[in-house]
């Protein structure tokens, strides 16, 4: 039975077929990538989560895989580019149907030093949407989404690139600023009834080139 056998199912991910179909499977851990256009993005990327009703990949809430002592650590900025959690961290997007908020403090506290562009996440189905914080300014603005446009491009839009002007959200037309903003997304697919109907994101923003595009 291939839903037993862990092993199996790794290697639907990580075997000869996935490698030539271009999937690179995400342990936890930093890892690069240079697209065809020369940019390049620096992730880190992990499946674990605060213990939460018994689901995968779980670790006891006191514990802190994320900071200085941690067996792999969250950088520091700049170094990370996008920033890719199962779960959210305490108090953006965490908040359950219950009204519970249950983001992880310890990753709050890992993602205010490394500020990536960019962090994603879902687990907490209720709380799919996206906000952009300021680190300087220590504020922060959930962005709206208009439902019939989201219809429309099939996805919710935010464009947080220099040419973003056009971006359909709210909050989303200014450039962020890497090192001084943050845009947190949680992705989740499925509603809190595990049901399919939240949008996929789609995010434009600035990336770093490499040095011989630059050159």
């Amino acid at each position: 039975n291939i839903g037993e056998d862990l092993n199996v199912v790794k290697e639907l991910w990580t075997g000869e077929k996935a490698k030539k179909a271009g999937i690179v499977y995400l342990e936890e851990g930093v890892r690069t990538f240079t697209l065809r256009n020369g940019a390049r993005f620096t992730v880190y990327a992990t499946p674990y989560q605060p213990e939460f009703c018994n689901f995968a990949f779980p670790y006891r809430r006191e514990e802190d895989r994320f900071n200085e002592h941690a067996q792999n650590p969250i950088p520091d900025s700049p170094k990370i580019d996008i920033l890719l959690t199962h779960g959210p961290p305490a108090g953006i997007l965490d908040r359950t149907s219950r009204g519970d908020d249950v983001g992880c403090e310890h990753l709050l506290r890992a993602v205010r030093r490394c500020r990536p562009r960019l962090h994603c996440f879902g687990h907490i189905h209720e709380g799919w949407g996206a906000q952009r914080n300021n680190w300087i300014q220590g504020d922060s603005a959930r962005l709206p989404v208009d439902q019939q446009q989201m219809l429309k491009d099939r996805c919710a839009y935010v464009n947080i690139s220099q040419g973003g002007k056009d971006g359909p959200l709210e909050g989303s037309s200014k450039p962020l600023v890497f090192g001084e903003e943050t845009l947190f997304v949680n992705a989740a697919i499925m509603d809190v009834n595990y049901e399919p109907v939240n949008a996929p994101w789609l995010v434009d923003l600035d990336l770093p080139l490499t040095e011989q595009v630059k050159g």
